[in-house]
């Protein structure tokens, strides 16, 4: 246990060193409630700053419902609202971005021993202040639990993914995202991970912030 604590420290002490001098926040609240072993249900906050738990300039609140034919597979149909604010402050009016987003996604896990990799594909039907927009969106992530062979209670585990984001329209790529973390799921119902985030936009008029601290709390009902 001593020697993953050490591994973990060292590896954000030197995430640490690459990232900017005053980062934003990105905490995460998402809640699930299995309603049979195909069908879930799931609501999902967020609140972001530009810098370290100050200038808070977006939030975001939305759920969906998630179908698993199998353990590979999941689909998953969603939508909520997301709210992006002027910069300079903590909610500071006018509101920039005001959006109304709906998206069907597309997950396919796979396992190579211990290391989970995850494909996400994502279609966003987004409804915002100056007009519609599409907007599509690739990631791949990788897990790896440190203490267990898989995923489960007690588990400590390493995570990081790189996601693509591109529109409909010229010049078609927007942002690009990476982000590692590392995570504990407490019990069947608690998982928690703090991560670092970095992006990089290429056209984007809408959120803004390149660095962030991730926090994330995940809870399912139910169990």
């Amino acid at each position: 246990m001593y020697r993953i604590i050490n591994f973990i420290f060292i590896f954000f002490g030197s995430c640490w060193q690459l990232q900017a001098q005053h980062p934003g926040t990105w905490n995460i609240l998402n809640v699930r409630y299995p309603l049979n072993s195909k069908w879930t249900v799931f609501s999902e906050g967020q609140i972001r700053s530009l810098s370290f738990y100050n200038d808070f300039h977006y939030h975001e609140l939305g759920g969906g419902v998630i179908y698993r034919p199998s353990r590979r597979i999941a689909f998953t149909l969603a939508g909520g609202e997301y709210l992006t604010y002027s910069e300079g402050g903590n909610f500071v009016s006018p509101v920039r971005s005001d959006e109304f987003r709906v998206w069907p996604q597309l997950t396919i896990n796979q396992s190579f021993g211990r290391l989970i990799l995850e494909h996400r594909y994502r279609s966003e039907f987004r409804f915002v202040t100056s007009g519609f927009r599409m907007r599509f969106r690739s990631r791949l992530g990788a897990t790896l639990p440190l203490n267990r062979r898989e995923m489960e209670p007690g588990t400590i585990y390493l995570g990081a993914s790189e996601e693509l984001f591109f529109t409909n329209k010229a010049p078609y790529f927007e942002r690009n995202r990476f982000i590692l973390l590392v995570g504990r799921q407490f019990s069947k119902r608690i998982t928690m991970h703090l991560g670092y985030v970095h992006q990089f936009d290429y056209r984007i008029n809408d959120e803004t912030g390149s660095d962030f601290v991730q926090v994330s709390l995940q809870t399912t009902l139910g169990q």
